[in-house]
């Protein structure tokens, strides 16, 4: 059965990827409960966090600890961030540029692009045609976090370097607001660099 793609949607884009029999949570969300429906009885193999901030990692460990053989996943990046959430529970693996998960006989592939946080990454499926963004970048633009973009010149970076150069049908599917392309982000990318962190936030406030 050919992989599917699922989002539950809240504070952030919880998205699962998978079939009927096991699935990939990406980004659970501040808790776990919503996604547990949407799971059904399905088995998670991997709970992976695009990054470690609280509204996007804060439900890994309760989701994992409900499937036993569910291993949660974060960039070693944003271990200082994770230990504020779970300081006596550390991720069972580290996510590493170029890593492989693979569900359904689909293939994630880990791309590191810090800026939003030292340790986000994005996961890119060459089959299903799509990346998984997390905070590097919505339809909006790049994501600041608490109201700061603590890094914009690196996240800038990111975005050029690991999503302008997909291919432009690539459907990108970020952890707020509602899916996007590869394409329509190279459109308005000037524009976001033009305004810089100070345009977008005032953007953002207005």
């Amino acid at each position: 059965m050919r992989a599917r793609i699922d989002v539950v949607t809240g504070a952030v884009n919880t998205w699962i990827v998978g079939d009927d029999e096991g699935v990939i949570v990406i980004d659970p969300g501040e808790h776990a409960y919503g996604v547990l429906t949407a799971i059904g009885d399905r088995e998670v193999d991997y709970v992976i966090c695009t990054h470690g901030h609280a509204r996007h990692a804060a439900g890994a460990i309760d989701l994992a600890r409900r499937h036993a053989d569910a291993e949660v996943a974060l960039h070693p990046g944003d271990r200082l961030a994770w230990r504020d959430i779970h300081p006596e529970a550390p991720p069972d693996l580290d996510l590493e540029d170029g890593g492989r998960f693979e569900i359904a006989g689909v293939t994630l592939e880990v791309i590191h692009a810090p800026g939003h946080s030292d340790g986000s990454v994005c996961l890119y499926s060459d089959e299903l045609g799509v990346v998984f963004t997390g905070d590097v970048v919505t339809a909006a633009g790049p994501v600041a976090h608490d109201g700061l973009f603590t890094d914009f010149a690196g996240q800038i970076s990111s975005i050029g370097a690991a999503i302008l150069t997909l291919d432009g049908a690539t459907r990108i599917l970020p952890g707020h607001g509602d899916e996007t392309t590869v394409a329509a982000v190279e459109r308005r990318f000037d524009a976001w660099v033009a305004a810089g962190p100070d345009g977008l936030l005032a953007g953002a406030a207005g």
